[in-house]
């Protein structure tokens, strides 16, 4: 096998490398083992290369581009993903997600694309209700890296949000990226056990959302190391049966919600029919599934009833 290529240094700091040449060292990753996805993935947010560029590469291999970062240290993180399982979110300490590109690192789980349907879900329900403004009060429980409590501050610039973990290092990087995108005055960030922090607030929360720990534990056991051995456990496992926290925000929601506020929740594929159970049995009212894209129930809304007039 030929020796991997290796880019030059430009006077802009930026590294030239001949189209054929990118080609080539892509081939020679790749039989090193991973995904191709992966690595074109790693080019796009480390390097700069997005899939279109190399599509084109492919018709043009004479073509020159420039590499944000050498050969040299793209190889490296790739090797440590291929042979550490480490995630490439880590490696690169990035991730997009929606239209935000986040700040992640070991200690907080890394933002899936499905969690952005509960953000689609809290924008439909809000608007169905008829309010333009958005909700006044509204909380993201199990915050993590802060995805969830970002995207509703930008979508509702005039409500006050919260944003609650009870990991210090999640509320750490979840205030990274708040401020990264301006938006640090728009959500309080709380450190404490789901509804506990929120106890001011308690009776006048007008929409909550949450992407708990839902994994049975046997189920976590089993997945692939990469998300095993590297993600944390806390925002993962949610105890035997994957019920356990969100057992615990069912039980609450009625006391915390406003009267006729929301709670939207993401779940295991197969928790639906138990989440559904779990919130009727706490009070709600109105207690609906929603699939995600590939057509499993997901996510689940309730809410506690509203006053009568």
């Amino acid at each position: 096998m030929a020796a991997p290529a290796h880019s030059t240094g430009t006077d802009a700091g930026r590294h030239a490398i001949g189209g054929e040449d990118l080609l080539r060292w892509r081939r020679q990753q790749l039989s090193r083992g991973g995904q191709p996805s992966g690595l074109d993935w790693l080019l796009d947010l480390e390097a700069g290369v997005d899939w279109q560029q190399l599509q084109q590469l492919r018709l043009h291999p004479e073509a020159t581009l420039l590499l944000n970062v050498p050969l040299e240290q793209l190889e490296s993180l790739w090797r440590r993903h291929c042979h550490g399982q480490e995630p490439l979110q880590y490696l690169v300490g990035q991730c997009p997600w929606r239209d935000l590109t986040l700040q992640v690192a070991p200690g907080v789980l890394i933002p899936r694309q499905e969690t952005e349907l509960l953000v689609d879900l809290a924008l439909a329900i809000w608007g169905t209700a008829g309010s333009s403004d958005g909700p006044h009060r509204w909380a993201d429980l199990g915050t993590g890296s802060g995805c969830l409590a970002l995207a509703l501050a930008q979508a509702w610039p005039g409500g006050q949000g919260m944003a609650v973990d009870r990991s210090a290092e999640a509320l750490c990087q979840a205030g990274a990226n708040l401020r990264a995108q301006g938006l640090e005055g728009r959500v309080q960030l709380l450190e404490g056990e789901w509804w506990k922090p929120l106890q001011p607030h308690w009776g006048a929360l007008d929409l909550v959302v949450s992407n708990p720990p839902y994994i049975p534990r046997l189920v976590w056991q089993q997945l692939d190391p990469v998300v095993r051995d590297h993600e944390p456990e806390l925002a993962l496992v949610g105890g035997e049966d994957g019920l356990e926290a969100l057992r615990a925000i069912t039980a609450g929601a009625a006391e915390a919600l406003a009267p006729g506020g929301w709670l939207l929740l993401e779940h295991h594929h197969d928790q639906s029919t138990a989440v559904l159970e779990l919130l009727r049995a706490g009070g709600l009212v109105e207690v609906t599934p929603h699939p995600d894209l590939e057509g499993q129930w997901r996510f689940a809304s309730a809410r506690r009833a509203p006053e009568r007039p």
